[in-house]
């Protein structure tokens, strides 16, 4: 074998190596097994690695002593940049926010007819999933309109996802009720205003909101409703989140009621990518 290639190979071992005990330290860091078994030093992830490195050195032709010094400088380096560990988890994690959403496809920006606001040919989507019950949802109204307002070129995409309560599934009906009517954000604006999701305040969101009411309850009782609720159900599933509210925008899966600032970045970030 030529020196070249020897040299080839140990680099190959080096980077794998590497590999190895990066993902090692990761996973003890993250994931620590229980105490009995790093007393014995025995978990199986351990006992994975040293099977994975010892495959890696046999390939590259290491002697003991290199397989020794390289593991030694390898895991010096980790152990001295630390950083790298959160930087390749963060590095995975979007790769599989990037796959989840991209398995779920186009339908998760396209509305329910009349549940979008701002520009409908924006070159940003905010896809909001929603519950009339949330008051993180409701301290976020306030951001979602000042960024409508001073930002014209978004287009925002409501999903309902009534998970807190059956009053929440009731507002979330009405919701597409008005929707139907064109009086999506009407409704939706005024029931946050009132508060909790009530019965009274779900009626008087809709009296707000300039509704037809005998129309919007035969639509909020309707199959169509219902497979829509369903639908945003078996979404978040799908897309791999339990709460809300959460906004999708571009590659991006945000939770939790962010303040402007924390949205207004994440649309700069997807125009960026755009």
């Amino acid at each position: 074998m030529n020196e070249h290639a020897q040299s080839h190979r140990i680099i190959i071992a080096t980077v794998v190596a590497g590999l190895i005990i990066l993902v090692t330290l990761a996973a003890y860091i993250f994931w620590p097994p229980p105490a009995a078994d790093r007393a014995l030093d025995a978990t199986p992830t351990s006992e994975s690695a040293t099977k994975f490195a010892d495959a890696a050195v046999s390939a590259a032709g290491m002697s003991p002593a290199d397989r020794k010094a390289t593991e030694a400088l390898v895991k010096a380096y980790i152990l001295e940049n630390p950083e790298i560990i959160t930087d390749a988890i963060a590095i995975l994690q979007q790769r599989e926010v990037t796959e989840r959403l991209s398995a779920a496809g186009n339908e998760i920006a396209t509305p329910f007819p009349g549940a979008e606001a701002g520009n409908p040919k924006g070159d940003v989507t905010i896809v909001e999933f929603t519950d009339y019950n949330c008051g993180f949802c409701r301290a976020s109204l306030p951001d979602m309109q000042r960024l409508l307002k001073s930002d014209g070129n978004i287009r925002l995409v409501y999903r309902e996802l009534p998970i807190l309560s059956q009053t929440s599934r009731i507002a979330a009906l009405w919701a597409l009720a008005a929707a139907r009517q064109g009086k999506h954000k009407a409704f939706h604006d005024a029931l946050f205003a009132l508060g909790r999701a009530d019965e009274p305040n779900i009626a008087a969101a809709a009296q707000t909101a300039g509704l037809n009411i005998t129309a919007a309850r035969s639509f909020a009782a309707s199959p169509q409703a219902n497979q829509e609720i369903e639908r945003n159900l078996a979404m978040m599933h799908q897309i791999g989140f339990n709460g809300t509210p959460t906004f999708i925008i571009g590659d991006q899966i945000l939770e939790g009621a962010l303040g402007y600032e924390a949205l207004q970045s994440a649309i700069e970030k997807a125009r960026a990518k755009s």
